[in-house]
């Protein structure tokens, strides 16, 4: 008869904390004693050893300002960890700090999200608190999220506060770009947009207006994966760390409910994502990341699908760069709560979210004692009735394109000019404030190899300046295209993600200069005006004169990198991907 000790039997059946995914040395109670032994010498007890293990997905960096009071959220999350029952230990990964990152950070979320996800799932712990806020971190966590299938909730940093210069609030970036177009037309001093400068960004946290970091925390609470009412709460508020302690105590009620993300990321609670992206008038970027976070989650967000919700969800915040109000305006309005009070009609209630209330539920009893409309619209006295967002279809576009039309001109809505076609980011930068550049208000700006194929890894450079000639004679919009993004703090007329993108062999890159091009919002259309047969010609000819990266993660993603439509995720992170 084999005899086994008691303690080794214990040793084998527990399956929680450190027992999750033993180091492999060929004897499981020799994995768990030496991981025992060596987490002791940290100075852990026993008995504080036997509790279930919350980790916390810790991404400060130096290259990284949004982040910077994440030390004191840390603290405020392990409080809550440590009174709920569990142990809490951070780890590290990855942090991407936005104006920090060469070529662009949209480059680096999907290797971060790899990171997220394969630290999850490789370390022993029974459920887990991601901390991010800058643009692409939110993103990247909740992508690795959905992929490892653990339990998770999201903690958010928050928006900045507002500066101020010469009496006006200030709040990066709208304001930054604002004040830039005004030095570019001569009408700010060197002096002055240094000042500038030096006030746009003054506490920690994420920009402070509507940019992608505000509409992802945003999405994230309409997805239920982060606490409600804790998108918009300022990063220096008290509020925030007492959002963090809830954050680290609902991770211990997390363990053992299967309430995943994969579980809780859903055709519907996407559907519900978008109608507040509509509302909010949000980030453009939002729908990239959106169908990213969704694809991981086997949901298709098509973009027919937002043009549906579009024509019927009406734009109830005002926030700058739609607007005029900042993230702490929000919050002081009744935030997110009160904002989604006045989408349930059109929202699905019955889509649960990490707390184990259903949306319904949670808006059943989430009443704001104050709403300031100048804010935050009611629903049948909305700021525009219809979504801030659009999707453009046509032979340019042929898996489409995106607008932000509540940050446009609308009387360019319905526009037909003339092509000034800058062939790369090195063309654009030499050429658009040549005085002898052929252009006038009346034509339409094109960039082409800017999107996700190109060597630039799609940037925020779809924001076109308006050339210095014409800007300097008071021209404050044009009509703009490119495949690239444009930041969530930016305005203007302009075109977006046109999919497939140049670099791919998109009809994009066959555009010429004078060709016509037409855009019609109304018609959902961006269209080049060349024969088909002129187009083909030009196909046969066209070249791509770049070579492919030979190493390194460069080349992980030339060889991966899916377009717009796809969210620019990996293909093979997909569920259901065939192996190559």
């Amino acid at each position: 008869m084999l005899c086994v000790a008691k303690g080794t039997r214990a040793m084998t059946e527990r399956t929680h904390g450190l027992e999750h995914g033993l180091t492999n040395y060929g004897d499981r109670d020799f994995s768990l004693y030496l991981r025992r032994s060596f987490a002791q010498s940290m100075g852990y007890s026993r008995a504080m050893l036997a509790k279930p293990v919350v980790g916390i997905a810790y991404t400060p960096s130096g290259f990284n300002n949004c982040h910077r009071h994440f030390p004191e959220l840390l603290d405020a999350v392990k409080r809550g960890v440590l009174a709920a029952g569990g142990l809490p230990i951070e780890f590290p990964t990855i942090s991407l700090g936005e104006v920090f990152l060469s070529p662009t950070s949209l480059k680096y979320r999907n290797l971060m999200s790899i990171d997220t996800e394969e630290m999850v799932r490789a370390q022993p712990m029974d459920a887990v608190v991601l901390m991010g806020g800058c643009d692409k971190t939110v993103p990247a966590q909740l992508m690795g999220a959905v992929s490892a299938g653990r339990p998770a909730v999201m903690l958010v940093g928050g928006p900045m506060m507002t500066g101020r210069y010469r009496g006006e609030r200030l709040g990066a970036c709208t304001d930054c770009r604002r004040f830039w177009a005004r030095y570019r037309a001569g009408e700010v001093s060197n002096e002055q947009i240094s000042e500038v400068e030096g006030q746009l960004a003054v506490t920690a946290g994420t920009c402070a207006v509507m940019g992608t970091a505000s509409t992802m925390a945003c999405i994230a609470e309409a997805l239920g994966l982060i606490l409600p009412g804790t998108a918009a709460i300022p990063a220096v508020h008290a509020d925030r760390l007492r959002a963090a302690e809830a954050t680290g105590a609902e991770a211990v009620k997390l363990i053992g409910s299967g309430r995943t993300p994969d579980r809780i990321v859903n055709a519907k609670s996407v559907d519900n994502a978008l109608r507040v992206l509509l509302a909010l008038g949000g980030s453009t970027n939002a729908v990239i990341h959106l169908t990213a976070i969704a694809g991981r989650a086997g949901v298709r967000v098509g973009l027919e699908q937002l043009n549906k919700l579009s024509d019927s969800t009406p734009v109830l915040v005002n926030l700058k760069p739609v607007g005029n109000g900042y993230m702490e305006d929000f919050f002081s309005s009744g935030g997110m709560g009160a904002l989604l009070r006045e989408l349930k009609p059109l929202l699905h209630l019955d889509c649960m979210t990490v707390t184990g209330e259903t949306l319904g539920e949670r808006l059943a009893h989430d009443a704001a004692p104050y709403i300031d409309r100048s804010i935050i619209a009611a629903s049948d006295e909305p700021f525009e009735p219809h979504g801030g967002l659009v999707a453009l279809f046509g032979n340019l576009a042929p898996k489409g394109a995106i607008l932000k039309r509540s940050a446009a001109d609308a009387k360019l809505f319905e526009h037909e000019g003339r092509a000034v076609v800058f062939s790369s980011l090195a063309d654009l930068a030499a050429r658009i404030d040549d005085p002898d550049l052929d252009v006038d208000p009346q034509d339409v700006l094109v960039l082409q190899n800017a999107g996700p194929h190109a060597p630039e890894c799609m940037p925020e450079a779809g924001y076109l300046p308006i050339p210095r000639k014409l800007a300097q004679c008071g021209v404050k919009d044009m009509v703009r295209i490119s495949d690239a993004r444009m930041s969530g703090t930016a305005f203007g007329t302009i075109v977006l993600h046109v999919t497939p993108d140049s670099a791919s062999g998109g009809p994009l890159g066959l555009v010429r200069n004078g060709d016509l091009v037409r855009l019609s919002v109304k018609e959902r259309r961006i269209d080049l005006l060349v024969e088909g047969a002129e187009l083909k010609k030009r196909a046969a000819v066209a070249k791509y004169e770049w070579g492919k990266p030979e190493r390194g993660y460069a080349k992980l993603y030339a060889q991966e990198i899916l377009g717009a439509d796809d969210g620019c995720d990996f293909a093979f992170l997909r569920p259901g991907a065939a192996p190559k």
